[in-house]
């Protein structure tokens, strides 16, 4: 499959895709949130896939990636998350950064490891993510995880 930078035409479609499968909005179209999306051939958004940068560069927070329910298959979500981790490996980002209370057997099998969250918070204070989580309170309900930036496999 192809992924596809999200445009400013695509902001409403992906928020709406984001929404039904429950991840978080903030930041979407501001210019330090690269996301990218997968479409079927109709259209439709079929995965998606992003991260922000730390103001350093240094970091990155892992974002926004998602299957559709009926295009789940064995290694889609694996694949997204692989890309988002390669773009950030990219842009110069060591070390790589998610919130998830759901998914934590998915991100282990990518070699992520429970961090701790107020150290996330610390190397990405400027994402928007991370500063909803922190304004709302939200922060001390969420999970960390982390891993370095290698090439990813």
């Amino acid at each position: 499959m192809v992924f596809v930078r999200m445009s400013a035409n695509d902001v409403d479609d992906v928020r709406d895709f984001l929404q039904t499968v429950d991840l978080t909005l903030a930041g979407l179209g501001e210019p330090a949130v690269q996301l990218w999306v997968e479409r079927d051939d109709s259209g439709e958004i079929i995965g998606s896939t992003g991260f922000e940068l730390s103001s350093d560069g240094r970091h990155a927070l892992i974002r926004s990636v998602a299957v559709a329910l009926q295009h789940r298959t064995a290694g889609a979500g694996s694949r997204l998350a692989r890309y988002a981790m390669e773009q950030a490996r990219a842009a110069g980002a060591s070390q790589a950064w998610l919130f998830s209370r759901r998914s934590g057997p998915f991100w282990q099998q990518l070699g992520f490891e429970s961090a701790d969250r107020r150290e996330l918070a610390a190397a990405l204070a400027d994402a928007h993510q991370v500063r909803l989580f922190v304004a709302s309170g939200q922060l001390e309900r969420e999970v960390a995880w982390s891993r370095t930036l290698t090439r990813c496999e």
